[in-house]
């Protein structure tokens, strides 16, 4: 098939949404598919490349200023800036079928695309393009924009979910089934992390620092266990970094952490591959790359109890799923796998077994079929 990937983010740009498209299209691309990407850019990236797998990055100015972070005018910039060039790839380069990640704000894009073209398309759905998926950072703009949405979601030739909490709300918000289809992983460890020598639990946060992702409460927590053996190593960006690290300073507990900032994919699998604990304290997941890379490593998890890592995280099985924001259940947790060894490895091998339904092959498999409908199902 030839195939037009459309994403608002793709690598080094953007999270884990971007990683996932990126993933995939690699993937198809090394099974013989033609594959075309359609996105962002930003700053000194070059405008056209061609990934390792063979893949075929296109990048255009949409207004945005940050890898980490897209604003929502800078997401409509992303729309106003990329519609005539999926446009000419749909009419010229002709593509069997488009994979659109994100329907907010990518969808828009391809649904016009398909509406002048006939161009079949398959959304993919994250979190935060749906309904009550990130309320803290969506809700005022879906109030707006859901009635607009909808005809997006009825166009596709097939939608997808991450996970099957961001496939429960689509169905609750526009009554569609999507199929679910796990981010996936490549790679998957026989073994869990090497004991450190001196007795240190290694922590370890990935993403943005953001209202979503609940860094600042993540400081608060780690303050009230100074002096114990732990290092946390933090890899992201954002608006709530500074406020972050001052709640670190303020707790005397800044010497224990190492802030990487933005890291792309390799820099976050070596940081994974010599840590014990990937801590998650998010108020809203679809289902996160960083939890699903952090099992395939034998890592435990310790997070929010929240429906998006019901997937990846079970509560006393591989890890420690927590009331969110409750600072005493974290502390509890967190001292429970400093001082009970065992048990906490305990939980790293079920991680590795958990890793198992997240096995790429399997995850490219269902991307492929699904595509492939799509394409039969004309223009």
């Amino acid at each position: 098939m030839k195939i037009l990937v459309i994403n608002y983010e793709y690598p080094p740009i953007g999270g884990g949404g971007g990683r996932v498209a990126a993933q995939v299209a690699d993937a198809m691309a090394r099974r013989g598919h033609e594959v075309r990407v359609q996105t962002s850019h930003v700053r000194d990236l070059p405008p056209r490349e061609m990934s390792p797998a063979g893949v075929d990055v296109r990048r255009v100015f949409s207004f945005r200023r940050k890898a980490d972070t897209c604003s929502v005018p800078e997401m409509a910039g992303y729309v106003v800036a990329n519609t005539l060039p999926v446009l000419q790839a749909a009419r010229h380069w002709r593509p069997d079928v488009m994979h659109v990640h994100f329907a907010v704000p990518t969808g828009p894009v391809a649904w016009l695309a398909h509406r002048l073209t006939g161009v079949p398309y398959v959304l993919t759905a994250h979190l935060g393009d749906v309904p009550g998926g990130a309320p803290e950072q969506t809700e005022k703009l879906f109030r707006v924009v859901k009635p607009l949405t909808r005809p997006i979601w009825n166009a596709a030739a097939g939608v997808t979910a991450v996970s099957s909490h961001v496939a429960m709300l689509a169905k609750a918000a526009y009554g569609i089934e999507p199929r679910i289809i796990f981010n996936g992983t490549e790679f998957r460890s026989k073994t869990i992390p090497a004991d450190d020598p001196q007795e240190v639990l290694r922590l370890v946060f990935v993403g943005r620092m953001s209202v979503q992702k609940n860094p600042i409460f993540l400081a608060r927590v780690l303050s009230t266990l100074r002096g114990q053996p732990w290092r946390a190593v933090f890899l992201g960006d954002g608006p709530l970094r500074e406020k972050m690290e001052a709640e670190l300073h303020r707790g005397g507990v800044m010497t224990q952490c190492e802030m990487r900032g933005w890291a792309d994919a390799k820099t976050v699998c070596a940081a994974l591959n010599v840590s014990d604990v990937l801590v998650m304290p998010s108020l809203s997941e679809g289902l996160p790359v960083a939890a699903i890379e952090a099992v395939s490593y034998g890592l435990a998890i310790i997070g929010s109890q929240i429906p998006g890592l019901a997937d990846v995280l079970q509560d006393g099985v591989n890890g420690w799923a927590l009331p969110v924001s409750d600072a005493y259940a974290w502390k509890h947790a967190l001292l429970a796998a400093l001082q009970d060894r065992e048990e906490l490895r305990r939980r790293q091998v079920a991680s590795l077994q958990m890793a198992r339904k997240f096995d790429l092959p399997n995850i490219i498999d269902a991307y492929e079929e699904t595509l492939t409908i799509a394409a039969k199902s004309g223009r």
